[in-house]
């Protein structure tokens, strides 16, 4: 079975914006077919916005990324957001929308303020919250 993993803007930046580090080895797992890489829109929309504000390059590595990584896009509505946005800040409520939607097996982030170390949203997506680093080990350790 393939795990399904899904990354916020913060995994899929880090993974354009470095060669290196365990953002980019997820990206290469998908690649590899090891695991789904799950995104939604409104990750790739902010992606692409914040790697905007930065060099040409990034943008290319991060379509580059998106072509070979074999991702899943999913998409969420207003409602699913709205009721994620009773345990969570606004601006964030998309993400674990579209996660609990995607039925993925983990979530990954690189975000402390408001999705990692929240039990109740991984009760809510019925799926772990992990950083890059602790999602690879896991996933390695699974093989």
């Amino acid at each position: 079975m393939t795990h399904r993993i899904f990354t916020d803007s913060s995994v899929l930046f880090s993974a354009a914006n470095s060669v290196k580090g365990h953002s980019r080895d997820l990206m290469i797992m998908g690649a590899n077919g090891e695991i789904m890489i799950i995104l939604s829109d409104y990750v790739l929309e902010e992606t692409r916005r914040n790697l905007s504000h930065l060099k040409q390059p990034l943008l290319d590595e991060l379509e580059n990324i998106l072509v070979h990584a074999g991702m899943e896009v999913v998409k969420v509505n207003k409602q699913a957001v709205l009721a994620a946005a009773k345990l969570i800040v606004l601006k964030d409520a998309p993400i674990i929308a579209a996660a609990k939607i995607a039925r993925v097996d983990m979530l990954v982030s690189l975000d402390r303020k408001h999705i990692l170390n929240h039990p109740e949203l991984e009760t809510y997506i019925k799926a772990s919250i992990l950083t890059p680093a602790e999602a690879f080990q896991k996933l390695k350790a699974t093989k």
